[in-house]
């Protein structure tokens, strides 16, 4: 292999490289050969050059560090030499391994933290479900997410090459802050079909999720002097969160099996109210129809509505049930997103203002980010527009009722005297314990101890505002059957009532709280 042999350019005409960096001007006199070794062995020892990761042609490298091609031959030929790297032909030259020390000086990487601990006594405090998320533990059973092994990699991947095969170079620059018009328009015509709603895709606004959606609408509202919503109670404490964070008073509705009380909504004095009517958040109560009529008195007299429509395409034993912005055009804000239909690691989403709020909405999507990022929502539009979500859709509905069920039947085996809620939809069932056998159970203590025994649940009280029956809030859709089967044989354990135990609630009570401290 040619070798410079000290032939290298004057140093006051080398330039420098964006790669790792890179600037002749740190080589030692006469030593470029070495200093780039050098560079390139730390730089596959700490990572910044993982195996499998293409070094770039010694002509392309030569030229932008104004070096003799011969410089960079020599220096590749010396990690050749050291087994770090490999040519692959066409593939060009790729690390192929690190070295197994790292150099001299670099200070080994600190052990990760360990995570917090999970806040389940007491007022939930704004981190604790990032605090849920990082615990570990053998099942997960906490609810909001669907079944991620099942996202569509392949038809993402082909709606990708196609989405890139026609993409014209100007759709690369600043676009419109309501989002992608291809997006908005496969959004408005899923909305018509699978929730009845009839919107021009001009008058939607594409969202980071149903997160950024509440804050939009939040600080919209607060703008023209409204200072509280009200919610459901038991009701999401996510969703109440970013309410109060946006500065919103949130006053507690009550819920039955009819959905949110109107009549009581109307003692609340709030202007404004949060519903999720096609799936409650998290009994699984569906608004009844003369709630809903009601509800449309209450709005015709002024009130706004903040549909949040999160899973309500998830349904297994009751027929669709039409979204509120179908009836409600001109008082209802709509949202949704791909987070249960896909994976909420896509962060897009979909808000539906009403009329008279467009302007505003878009106005702080703008000032918030600009719009979200466009070849994410090119190739959501396309997986829309091509038929393929509701074949997804079709699929993923098989397999989260069959884990539905199989938790339903660990529930029969495990915590007999449980009553379980919202069976028919969604991605997660409640179960209250209400019998006089568990009078004055702590479900967030319950909680803890569940995780003693490695598994993730979320309590019921953490949902609820005022008083309620102590239960359990658990997902199904990310489990397989005979992980749910475990995770509630494990809580079954943790409460001591599992056919044949010994223990009793006051006992179970005891161990809970041990772990709750």
């Amino acid at each position: 292999m040619h070798r410079s042999n000290g032939d290298e350019p004057d140093r006051a005409i080398t330039g420098g490289s964006d790669f790792l960096q890179l600037d002749p001007a740190d080589a030692p006199p006469g030593g470029l050969s070495d200093w780039l070794a050098r560079r390139l062995r730390d730089a596959i020892a700490d990572g910044r050059l993982p195996v499998g990761g293409r070094l770039p042609p010694t002509r392309v490298l030569a030229a932008d560090l104004r070096v003799s091609r011969g410089v960079v031959t020599d220096a590749y030929q010396r990690l050749v030499d050291d087994g770090h790297i490999a040519g692959r032909g066409r593939a060009g030259t790729v690390v192929v391994a690190a070295p197994l020390t790292p150099p001299a000086g670099t200070a080994p990487d600190p052990a990760p933290p360990a995570p917090p601990p999970v806040p389940f006594a007491g007022e939930p405090a704004a981190d604790a479900f990032d605090a849920l998320r990082a615990a570990p533990a053998r099942i997960d059973l906490t609810p909001g997410a669907p079944d991620l092994s099942a996202f569509p990699r392949a038809a993402w991947q082909r709606a990708e090459r196609t989405v890139l095969r026609d993409l014209p170079a100007a759709a690369l620059g600043y676009g419109d802050p309501r989002g992608a018009p291809a997006l908005r328009t496969a959004v408005a015509a899923w909305l018509a079909r699978t929730r009845g709603i009839r919107a021009d895709p001009a008058e939607i606004v594409v969202t980071a999720g149903t997160a950024q959606a509440l804050g939009l609408v939040t600080r919209v509202l607060a703008r023209t002097g409204i200072g509280a919503v009200a919610v459901e109670d038991p009701g999401s404490l996510g969703v109440r969160q970013h309410l109060r964070h946006g500065g919103m008073d949130t006053p507690p509705v009550p819920v039955d099996a009819g959905g949110v009380r109107v009549d009581r909504l109307r003692g609340t004095g709030a202007p404004a109210v949060l519903l999720t009517p096609a799936h409650q958040f998290p009994t699984g109560a569906v608004l009844a129809g003369d709630r809903r009529r009601d509800l449309m008195r209450w709005a015709a007299d002024g009130g706004l509505v903040i549909e949040d429509d999160y899973d309500a395409e998830h349904r297994y034993d009751r027929p669709p049930v039409p979204a509120l912005r179908s009836l409600l055009t001109d008082r209802v804000f709509h949202a949704g997103s791909a987070s249960k239909l896909l994976a909420p690691a896509l962060r897009t989403g979909w808000l539906l203002p009403p009329p008279a709020f467009l302007d505003a909405v878009v106005a702080e999507k703008r000032f918030a980010d600009l719009g979200n990022a466009a070849l994410p929502q090119l190739v959501l539009a396309e997986l829309m527009a091509s038929g393929e979500m509701e074949r997804i859709l079709r699929l993923v509905r098989r397999r989260h009722r069959r884990r539905r069920d199989a938790m339903i039947d660990a529930i029969a085996a495990h915590l007999p005297g449980a009553s379980v809620h919202g069976a028919a939809a969604g991605l997660h069932l409640t179960i209250t314990f209400d019998g006089p056998a568990f009078t004055g159970l702590d479900d967030a203590a319950l909680a803890a101890a569940a995780l003693d025994e490695g598994v993730k649940a979320q309590p019921l009280s953490w949902h609820a505002q005022r008083p309620a029956p102590p239960g359990l809030v658990l997902g199904y859709a990310a489990a397989t059957a005979s992980a749910i089967a475990d995770g509630v044989a494990a809580i079954g354990r943790a409460l001591g009532t599992r056919p044949g135990g010994t223990r009793t609630g006051q006992a179970a009570r005891s161990s809970a709280s041990r772990r709750s401290r």
